[in-house]
């Protein structure tokens, strides 16, 4: 048997998505410099490219 094509009204749905909250990202402390950034991500710093406490790239020896 054939069910309603909207037994739940839009507006009675959107009310109960309203409760899904964005999170802010984490973000670590560099070791080398001090400087926050995202987890489980390379960041550049005073143009040296890090991951994982490493120097990946050096723009600066170029």
């Amino acid at each position: 048997m054939p069910h309603p094509k909207h037994r739940i009204s839009k507006q009675r749905r959107d009310k109960r998505r309203t409760h899904y909250k964005a999170e802010a990202p984490t973000t670590s402390v560099d070791t080398l410099s001090g400087e926050a950034h995202l987890r489980h991500r390379a960041h550049w710093s005073e143009d040296k490219l890090i991951y994982r406490g490493k120097v990946l790239v050096d723009k600066s020896a170029a």
